[in-house]
């Protein structure tokens, strides 16, 4: 299995300022933003500077002052198959590693910490796109076609689910 590398996401003590700095100093563009979970007063933010990237960089609200260190929320990593997914998850399941299975719509995920408890991310994509945030706990028994219906099942009857191309390109600079 070979991890990609794909997005950071980082924890604020001072979103707005975090998010003036990333876009002014270093060119990236809000691309999404909504709740961490509904209901939350936790934001989540998205940035990108690439067209085909949903994000690359992610900024979450409520950190404390008193929370030194505790910036980083997740690094997030690729894989190229479904398979990949599950092999993985049968590997940390045999480790006795606590796994959150997630669903974006866009992406199956295996959410997990490391040893020291930074966080860690491993997706596949789907074959779709939805406007982010969105997480639904998916089932890691099934097999790729019964994800992948299940995926369709849990989040086509969001206005922004559409097949993955024809959401390429629109990322970046999105009002």
């Amino acid at each position: 299995m070979q991890l990609k590398w794909s997005h950071t996401v980082l924890n604020a003590i001072d979103k707005d300022r975090l998010l003036e700095f990333y876009t002014e100093a270093l060119g990236f563009s809000i691309v999404d933003r909504g709740p961490l979970v509904p209901g939350s007063p936790q934001e989540i933010v998205f940035m990108s500077q690439q067209e085909g990237e949903h994000h690359q960089l992610a900024v979450v609200n409520g950190r404390k002052e008193s929370e030194a260190g505790a910036s980083l929320n997740h690094m997030a990593f690729r894989v190229d198959s479904f398979e990949e997914v599950k092999e993985l998850h049968a590997s940390l399941s045999a480790k006795d590693v606590n796994i959150l299975p997630l669903s974006h719509g866009n992406t199956l995920s295996l959410y997990f910490g490391d040893p020291e408890g930074n966080g860690i991310e491993v997706f596949w994509d789907t074959p779709w796109h939805v406007d982010q945030p969105q997480a639904k706990v998916w089932d890691t028994e099934l097999d790729e076609t019964a994800a992948l219906a299940w995926v369709e099942e849990n989040f086509r009857d969001e206005p922004s689910f559409v097949p993955r191309d024809s959401a390429q390109g629109t990322f970046v600079n999105r009002p």
